[in-house]
C-alpha cells in the first residue's frame, strides 16, 4: 500500500466519521478502498518471490491445491477476536490463481465489517497490517472439519473442551452455515486417559462444502446417512482434546481452534489457533444474572443459546446484506444465517436469531463480544416470525434458548462476590439441569448435594422410560417424536443409558473434584400423570 502509493486515499477516506453511522455509506466507502487497492499492482520483486515459494511448495503444479488466508497483526488479539473480518480462499490452484487470491486477501483488510469492527474496538486503521498465509490444503472436504475451544464458551467453564465438528470443508461451522455436532470432554480425566468425554449433541448437518473440480468451492446437500451419523469417531474428539489441551498450556490461555481430518490420511491438522475473547476476559468474582420474570407468552422457536443474556424488541427479518440500512437500533434481527459481513448492524441489535449456524460461528463470537444475545441454529425462526412482532428472546435458560411472543418482564442484576467469609458447615447445591451445571459450578459451593434423576431425566432426554423400553409396540405418531431425540444412538435402550450418563456425569464434572449426590428416580405416578 505504502510503495503503491494509496496509504493517503485509504486513510482520508476513512476518517470521515459519518460512514460508520451510515451503512450505505460504510459500503461504498468499503468498495472503493478495496478497488483502488485491486487496481494497484504488486511491486516487481514481490511477485518474483512469491512464484518462487509457490513452485517451492507446489512443485510447479497447477493441481495442487492450497488456502490463502489472512492474519492481521490486530487479529486475534486477547479481548477483541477479529472473527471472520478478513477473506479466506479455499482450493486454490495454479500461480495465477493464488496471486490474484493474495491479491483479494489483501482488500479483504477493509472489508466493509473489518472497517466497522476496528472502529468499534478502537483499533486505527493506518496502524493495521496484514499478511496472507498460503497452506496446503487439507482434504477435509471428503472428511470432517470444525472449531475446539478450551473452555464452555457460554459459562466460561474451564475444566472442559467444547468440539464441534460437521461434514466438509469447516468454512460451513465457522462461517455459521451448518447446524454441527457438539462434544464436551472433561479435562481432568482426559489427563488420566480415562473416559473423558461427558456430554454430545448431534446436528443436524444439512450441507457441507466441496471442492469444485475447476477449483474454488461449493455447498451441497448431505445425504440422510451423514445428517444421522457422527461426523467423527469418539476417538478422535478425544485426540482433538488432547491436542487442544497442549495449544492451551502452550499459549498460557484459553484458545479457539480451527482443525480439520482429511479424508485421505484420515489424519487431524489444526489449521488455527487464537486466543478466546469473550468468556476468559470476563470479571473474577462478579457474577451477572438474567433472569425472566414472565413467563406467560408461548414459545415461538428455539435453537442453541449465545450469551446467556435476554434481549426484546420488534422482529426484523432480512434476507440479505443488502438490506442493512432497513434496519434500526433496537430490534431483533432475524435471518437465515448471519457471518460477519453483518457486524455493522449487529452492534444496534436487542437480539440475534438464525435458522442456522452453531455456538462456535464467527457470527457466535462477534455476538459474545458485542454483549448481544443470540440464538443460532432454529431452523425455521424466519417461518415461525412475523416482521414488527414484538418477542422476548432468552439465553439465560440453558443451552437451549427460548424466544417468548411480547415484550415479557425480565431483570439483570450483578453482584460482586468480594471475599466470602467461612462458615461453619459445607454449604451443597441442589442442580438437576445438566445444561445450567457449568454455570452454577463456579458459584462458591461444596458439591451438589442433591442431583434428582428424573430431572436429568426430564431436561436431557425427554422421553419417559418406559417409551423407550417399549418403543417397538408404539404408534407412528409416538415414534415420529422420539426418533429425532435419538439421532446417533443404536437403540432406545442405548439413547436412554447414555443420556443418564452424560446427564450425571455433566453434574459431576461441574463440582470436580467434590461430592455430587444423585438421588435415584421413584418416578411417583401423580408427578408424571399429565
Amino acid at each position: 500500500l505504502d510503495k503503491g502509493g494509496i496509504n493517503d486515499f485509504i486513510n482520508t477516506t476513512l476518517a470521515d466519521e459519518s460512514i460508520y453511522t451510515d451503512v450505505d455509506k460504510l459500503m461504498k466507502v468499503g468498495k472503493a478502498v478495496r478497488d483502488k487497492i485491486m487496481d494497484t499492482p504488486f511491486q516487481p520483486e514481490f511477485e518474483t518471490e512469491l512464484e518462487a515459494q509457490w513452485k517451492r511448495v507446489s512443485g510447479g503444479s497447477d493441481t495442487f491445491t492450497f488456502a490463502v488466508r489472512s492474519s492481521a497483526t490486530a487479529e486475534d488479539l486477547p479481548d477483541a477476536s477479529f472473527a471472520g473480518q478478513q477473506e479466506t480462499y479455499l482450493n486454490v490452484m495454479g500461480y495465477e490463481d493464488m496471486k490474484y487470491k493474495v491479491h483479494l486477501v489483501f482488500a479483504s483488510l477493509f472489508t466493509d465489517r473489518a472497517i466497522s469492527y476496528r472502529h468499534d474496538r478502537g483499533f486505527e486503521h493506518q496502524k493495521v497490517q496484514l499478511c496472507a498465509t498460503c497452506q496446503k490444503m487439507v482434504r477435509s472436504e471428503t472428511g470432517s472439519a470444525g472449531v475446539m475451544f478450551t473452555l464452555d464458551t457460554e459459562s466460561g467453564f474451564t475444566n472442559v473442551v467444547f468440539i464441534t465438528s460437521a461434514f466438509g470443508l469447516g468454512e460451513t461451522v465457522v462461517g455459521g452455515t451448518v447446524n454441527p455436532d457438539e462434544w464436551y470432554v472433561f479435562k481432568p480425566t482426559l489427563a488420566e486417559g480415562k473416559e473423558s468425554i461427558i456430554a454430545r449433541t448431534m446436528g443436524s448437518k444439512m450441507v457441507k462444502m466441496v471442492y469444485k473440480k475447476a477449483g474454488g468451492t461449493e455447498l451441497v446437500d448431505t445425504s440422510a446417512k451423514e445428517q444421522n451419523s457422527w461426523s467423527i469417531s469418539d476417538q478422535e474428539v478425544t485426540d482433538l482434546a488432547v491436542i487442544a489441551v497442549k495449544i492451551e498450556k502452550h499459549y498460557g490461555r484459553p484458545m479457539d481452534i480451527e482443525w480439520a481430518r482429511d479424508g485421505d490420511d484420515g489424519k487431524l491438522y489444526i489449521v488455527q489457533a487464537r486466543p478466546e475473547t469473550v468468556a476468559s476476559q470476563k470479571k473474577v468474582g462478579v457474577l451477572e444474572d438474567y433472569k425472566m420474570l414472565q413467563k406467560g407468552g408461548s414459545v415461538l422457536a428455539t435453537g442453541r443459546a449465545v450469551g446467556k443474556r435476554i434481549g426484546a424488541g420488534k422482529v426484523n427479518i432480512l434476507k440479505s446484506i443488502d438490506e442493512m440500512s432497513a434496519f434500526e437500533k433496537g430490534q431483533v434481527l432475524v435471518a437465515d444465517m448471519t457471518d460477519p459481513d453483518w457486524e455493522p448492524i449487529m452492534k444496534k441489535a436487542s437480539a440475534i436469531i438464525t435458522n442456522r449456524g452453531g455456538r462456535t460461528c464467527h457470527a457466535a463470537i462477534i455476538a459474545r463480544e458485542l454483549g448481544i444475545p443470540a440464538i443460532v441454529g432454529c431452523g425455521d425462526a424466519t417461518e415461525k416470525l412475523a416482521a414488527g412482532q414484538e418477542v422476548t428472546v432468552s439465553c439465560c435458560e440453558g443451552d437451549t434458548g427460548n424466544i417468548y411472543n411480547g415484550l415479557l418482564k425480565f431483570e439483570r442484576t450483578e453482584q460482586d462476590l468480594g471475599v466470602l467469609p467461612k462458615v461453619g458447615m459445607k454449604i451443597m447445591m441442589n442442580v438437576g439441569n445438566p445444561e445450567s451445571a457449568f454455570t452454577f459450578g463456579q458459584l462458591p459451593n461444596d458439591g451438589i448435594g442433591l442431583a434428582r434423576l428424573e430431572f436429568v431425566i426430564n431436561n436431557a432426554i425427554g422421553v419417559h422410560p418406559k417409551a423407550l423400553l417399549n418403543y417397538d409396540i408404539l404408534d407412528a405418531a409416538t415414534k415420529a417424536l422420539i426418533d429425532p431425540k435419538m439421532k446417533g444412538y443404536g437403540s432406545p435402550k442405548e439413547f436412554y443409558i447414555q443420556k443418564i450418563t452424560e446427564g450425571v456425569a455433566t453434574l459431576a464434572a461441574s463440582v470436580y473434584p467434590k461430592r455430587i449426590i444423585v438421588r435415584l428416580s421413584d418416578f411417583k405416578s401423580n408427578e408424571y400423570k399429565s
